[in-house]
């Protein structure tokens, strides 16, 4: 089976530029793919056999290929088996030691999600979008090219939709201000304004931070822990010479008749 069965260009160009928020969604993507083709095989049927253990098979390709070059541990030091090697206990293994990691993954991921993001109250929400509608108007008078606008309409969009989430990410509120507050003064009718409305947005978001973080104490930002393995390694067993030898109790040579 052809990798591209789990990698699709479109999806690989949008993935998040953290290596470990990439990892995680080209891993649930590979999986979405594996659980589709392989419910179109009969595993009764010889044939279809076959191909269901190849996409195994390319399945854990593809993810000990990303987590080298993503350099996610433990899996960048994983060998993939042979496939003559390749066995369905191969699969159930490594589908059930992955599911540990990404377990640890997703955690770590939430706590740092809820250190750069923030929850806006309906009241903020609704201030931060009359100021969007303003910049909104803003760009529609500013002299620049039909292009320039398009794209940055469509980041103020895109702004609107985080905003309907539960959480606003930071990194949603500084690129809104970086590319408005990168024009030229020249474009804008009102550069105070345009200036003035990013103002008060990444004002009433601060505000909600610091209200947010007086009544939730969070821990002090420390790096991720290492992630732990699934299976404790056992001790190898000792060489055969160096392993304890019976002892006879030197009592017994007087039961000796000779």
């Amino acid at each position: 089976m052809s990798i591209f069965t789990f990698l699709d260009q479109d999806e690989l160009d949008d993935l998040p530029e953290d290596p470990q928020i990439a990892f995680m969604t080209l891993v649930r993507n590979a999986q979405r793919c594996l659980r589709d083709e392989t419910a179109k095989l009969d595993p009764d049927n010889q044939y279809e056999w076959q191909q269901i253990d190849e996409l195994r098979h390319s399945f854990m390709n593809v993810v000990l290929a990303a987590a080298k070059r993503l350099e996610i541990e433990p899996f960048m030091d994983m060998e993939v088996p042979t496939l003559s090697a390749f066995r369905d206990t191969d699969h159930r293994q490594f589908r059930a030691d992955l599911d540990h990691y990404l377990t640890q993954l997703m955690l770590d991921n939430s706590i740092r999600n809820k250190r750069d993001s923030v929850e806006i109250l309906p009241k903020s929400k609704d201030r931060i979008r009359t100021y969007i509608h303003n910049l909104r108007t803003c760009l529609e008078q500013a002299n620049m090219t039909e292009a320039k606008r398009e794209a940055l309409l469509k980041k103020l969009d895109q702004f609107e939709h985080e905003l309907e989430k539960r959480r606003l990410s930071f990194l949603a509120v500084t690129r809104v201000a970086l590319e408005v507050l990168a024009l030229p003064g020249g474009v804008w009718a009102s550069v105070e304004i345009a200036n003035r409305l990013v103002t008060n947005v990444m004002q009433v978001v601060a505000e909600a931070k610091a209200a947010e973080e007086e009544t939730r104490q969070l821990p002090p930002v420390m790096p991720p822990k290492a992630l732990s393995p699934p299976r404790r390694a056992l001790p190898p067993e000792p060489p055969r010479s160096t392993r304890p030898q019976p002892s006879f109790d030197t009592d017994l040579d007087d039961d000796v008749p000779f």
